[in-house]
């Protein structure tokens, strides 16, 4: 008898362990079923249209939530959903520092990433500022001005995990900011005859306005090569942008923290483990250490791992909280939209 006593403390180790990991596959399992159909469908938009308008990370919080609208997942779903939107979606957000290279930033110029950086910053003050007048909350209005000013979609999944937006918070900035990324594509070469844009001009303003590098290509491809070539290496840039934002955010994180909470965090407290891994793996591919090679499938895992964070997102989310918000997000989005669109167009026509 108390030899078995003896060994059960040390065999509940390794269940209790087992079984949170057992507790975490069907969940885990689900969102990477809505992933897999949400990336079909995407691979099915880009066979039609030859560019994927609408990407699999928009179509799997899309799928997600028309979901969880019938059918609320039960309690042994939960942990591997909950674990999927936030644990999954670090990994991926730390897996980002592995395709970036400071040496590619300072090779681009010094005043095209100067303007690149100032468009940016005036973006992200001006949406954020929008955001709030118009009643939106803290978080969400952070969402939305990093999505609007940086890059869309990715902008927010990255920023997200680091200012402890909620999944209602996440699904409503990255819905209307899908919506209206769509229509900037679709618009945007109607400013080529109207503004006497040159393809220089235009690449410019493509990479400034546009969210997502493969909207950036649909946008362009009508202007010609030089535009694609110059859009691409421009939204580049401004994509480099979210290395110091997610880090700012995550060093004032703590304003968001309750009194009690703010008194002696320290420095890994203040900066999450996936932001320093982002640095340490940017600085390893500065170096070199981490090969070229290496980038091509660490990037595809990083947009999977973001695809299925997402559907975790989307299953946990009430549509009624986002019709409550509805119509002040998509106001501030637009509006922001707008003034990205207007510092742009002055800036191209100084880059004559």
């Amino acid at each position: 008898m108390s030899q078995n006593q003896a060994s059960s403390p040390a065999d509940a180790k390794p269940t209790t362990a087992a079984s949170r990991i057992f507790a975490l596959i069907p969940g885990v399992l689900l969102c990477i079923a809505v992933a897999g159909v949400s990336a079909l469908l995407e691979r099915a938009e880009l066979g039609v249209f030859e560019h994927p308008y609408v990407e699999a990370l928009v179509m799997a919080i899309l799928l997600g939530m028309a979901l969880r609208s019938f059918w609320k997942p039960a309690p042994r779903w939960q942990a591997g959903i909950a674990f999927s939107a936030k644990q999954l979606l670090e990994v991926a957000v730390m897996l980002l520092g592995a395709s970036i290279s400071f040496a590619a930033i300072a090779a681009s110029g010094v005043a095209l990433l100067a303007s690149i950086a100032a468009v940016v910053v005036i973006a992200l003050c001006v949406s954020f500022g929008i955001s709030r007048m118009l009643g939106l909350s803290t978080r969400l209005s952070i969402l939305i001005a990093c999505g609007n000013s940086i890059c869309g979609n990715s902008a927010i999944a990255a920023v997200a995990p680091i200012i402890g937006a909620n999944n209602d918070e996440i699904a409503s900035s990255i819905s209307f900011t899908a919506i209206l990324g769509v229509m900037m594509v679709l618009g945007l070469p109607l400013l080529i005859p109207l503004l006497q844009l040159s393809a220089t001009q235009y690449g410019i303003l493509a990479g400034l306005t546009v969210y997502a590098v493969p909207q950036v290509l649909a946008a362009t491809v009508p202007a010609g090569l030089v535009s694609t070539q110059i859009g691409t290496l421009v939204k580049l840039m401004r994509v480099l942008m979210l290395g110091p934002v997610v880090v700012g955010l995550s060093l004032a994180a703590s304003r968001w923290q309750s009194d009690a909470k703010k008194t002696h965090v320290g420095f890994f407290r203040l900066v999450p483990w996936f932001i320093l891994g982002f640095l340490a793996l940017a600085t390893l591919r500065s170096l070199e250490i981490v090969p070229g090679t290496v980038v091509g499938p660490v990037t595809k895992i990083t947009s999977f791992l973001t695809v299925v964070s997402m559907a975790a997102l989307g299953l946990g989310v009430d549509v009624r909280v986002l019709a409550n918000v509805g119509g002040r997000v998509t106001a501030a989005v637009t509006l922001s939209l707008m003034l990205l669109l207007g510092i742009s167009i002055a800036l191209v026509h100084w880059f004559k």
